[in-house]
């Protein structure tokens, strides 16, 4: 079971942002944009980041840095080196100190820095807005995670590199595009990696909780209970709820919905569909249940959610 596709099946980065950051030594930026997640790897040079409540961590050529947000985090040649710019959603760029007392300084499309020239090249993407990424999955994620040069194609950086020097027609869409496929590339890699610290949920390795998992995703709107998955599964409700809860880190209902409004803020996303039909189609009976459940995980009511996706269309349209 593809538990990272489904998980991932309704990230689409719509006006992703992205930018090349020219550097040289004694730099620092601080990157306080709020994106949710944000993948940053060095063509040229080393650098340290380090997020807002963590240790630095080295990135090397070549190497894919995923960092967890909204907290802001700093990156440069040396932990100890103060921040020279702030980087914030209003400006995805540091500027260059010519830039600012002259005027705009042209280093080519989505080209920016703390100096003219430098040793050090930057590439940094991120996810403006909404993106339905599971809370699970942002939950298994470390504040940074390195996947090494070498462990990723390499051919996708240099296409990655190349398309955020263009400016063509359909630039965007084929921008966002590529960062939804950097991000799928590099956290499967991470994923699968023996060292790697995956989430429970990636890897069950109980049959028993696979085939209740599979039953879920494959049917969300049904009534689920425990018994009943138990029922399906061959298990007793008492050996599934433990198994489950030591495989996968929650209990099926909990887990079933974080599933369920998942699907909910994906359609809420893509459809015009009113939020009492959205309920409906994924297993709540009403507008009303699914605005509690949804509000308990993201903070906001699904009509809060539905307008601040329609903002960020516009505002990349």
């Amino acid at each position: 079971m593809d538990t990272l596709a489904n998980l991932l099946s309704g990230v689409q980065a719509r006006g992703a942002v992205f930018t090349r950051t020219v550097m040289s030594p004694q730099w620092s930026l601080r990157f306080a944009s709020g994106a949710q997640l944000t993948l940053v790897t060095m063509l040229n040079g080393s650098v340290w980041i380090t997020p807002a409540n963590g240790e630095p961590t080295a990135v090397g050529p070549g190497d894919i840095a995923v960092l967890r947000g909204p907290a802001p985090y700093t990156v440069g040649d040396d932990p100890a080196s103060p921040p020279q710019q702030v980087v914030t959603s209003a400006d995805y760029c540091a500027r260059t100190a010519r830039a600012v007392t002259d005027g705009e300084l042209t280093l080519g499309v989505r080209t920016c820095g703390v100096a003219e020239a430098g040793s050090a090249l930057l590439v940094s993407g991120a996810y403006a807005g909404p993106t339905e990424i599971s809370d699970r999955l942002l939950d298994a994620l470390p504040d940074v995670l390195i996947v090494p040069d070498g462990e990723c194609d390499r051919a996708l950086l240099t296409l990655v590199a190349k398309e955020v020097q263009r400016d063509e027609n359909g630039q965007q869409a084929v921008l966002d595009r590529l960062l939804d496929l950097l991000l799928v590339a590099t956290l499967r890699v991470w994923l699968d990696r023996p060292q790697s610290p995956a989430p429970a949920w990636h890897r069950p390795a109980d049959s028993v909780v696979v085939s209740a998992i599979r039953l879920m995703h494959d049917r969300p709107a049904h009534p689920w209970t425990v018994a009943t998955l138990a029922a399906k599964v061959g298990s007793s409700r008492s050996g599934l709820a433990r198994r489950f809860t030591q495989h996968v880190g929650e209990p099926p209902m909990t887990y079933l919905a974080a599933r369920r409004v998942g699907l909910a803020a994906e359609l809420l996303h893509e459809t015009d569909a009113t939020v009492g039909s959205v309920a409906r189609k994924v297993g709540y009976s009403n507008a009303f249940a699914l605005s509690v459940a949804f509000k308990r995980y993201h903070g906001i009511t699904p009509t809060e959610h539905r307008a601040a996706a329609l903002r960020t269309r516009g505002a990349s349209s």
